[in-house]
Formats: C-alpha cells, sequence, structure tokens
C-alpha cells in the first residue's frame, strides 16, 4: 500500500512540473502571424545621445549627493526627472524602429538640461542673472 502512494505522489509530481514546462516549450517555439515581432534595436546614434546624457546627469546628482550639496530628497527627484527622459526615449525609438525623430529628439534634450539646469541650481552653482543693481544676482532657473 505504501508503494502505490508513494508511486501515484511521484507521478502526480512529475506530471506537474512536465505540464507548465511542455506549455512554456510550446509557446517559445510556435510563432503564428500575430505574434509580436522581434524587439527593436535600440542603439541609434540618438537614442546612444540621449542615455548618455540621462548618465552624465545622474552622475551630476550622484556626485552632488556625496558633497552633501543636495539632499536626499532632492536628489530622488532630480534621479526621477532624468530617469522618466530616459524612458520617453526608450519608448520613442521602440516606437519607430529604433529611432527617435529630430523634433523628439530635441525636446528630449531640453527637458534633460532643464533637469541639469535644476541641479546646478539647487547646489547652488547655477549661472546668476542680474548685475545686483536690484540688491543681488539671483540663479537662472
Amino acid at each position: 500500500m505504501r508503494s502505490s502512494a508513494s508511486l501515484k505522489t511521484a507521478t502526480l509530481a512529475a506530471i506537474l512540473i512536465a505540464v507548465p514546462l511542455a506549455g512554456a516549450y510550446a509557446a517559445g517555439h510556435h510563432k503564428g502571424a500575430l505574434d509580436a515581432t522581434a524587439p527593436t534595436d535600440l542603439t541609434g546614434p540618438r537614442v546612444e545621445a540621449v542615455i548618455d546624457q540621462v548618465q552624465g546627469v545622474h552622475q551630476g546628482i550622484v556626485d552632488a549627493r556625496q558633497a552633501n550639496n543636495i539632499t536626499p530628497a532632492v536628489a530622488e527627484r532630480l534621479d526621477m526627472r532624468a530617469a522618466r527622459i530616459g524612458q520617453a526615449a526608450e519608448r520613442i525609438a521602440a516606437s519607430d524602429h529604433g529611432r527617435i525623430p529630430a523634433a523628439q529628439y530635441h525636446d528630449l534634450l531640453r527637458r534633460l538640461d532643464n533637469v541639469d539646469q535644476r541641479l546646478m541650481v539647487d547646489t547652488g552653482s547655477g549661472f546668476l542673472m542680474g548685475d545686483g543693481a536690484d540688491g543681488g544676482n539671483y540663479p537662472n532657473g
């Protein structure tokens, strides 16, 4: 009786393991006409430029945070803005066969420059405007 229960348990375990694996194997090897196409290569020059710029701004945020020039909350806020811009670039490129149209490319760079300017203002190294005649210079931003 005991060997019969062990055999049933082993058989049930084998079936429970084999069925999902067989389904995954079949799904991976059977492509239908309506299946999604292969992922787009996101390595165009504009995509790479935006991603490189995002990484540069991220490094500036990390450096400013390590130097205690900005608070962790400010660093997180700026980093999230930069990351959203990078994600937008990837999303645009994915929808356009790995390319970013010129207008959207310039908009992404403008938005990223705004994050960089905000970082400079928050660290106290932003460009100052005004000549001081009204009592001081003011950060540009």
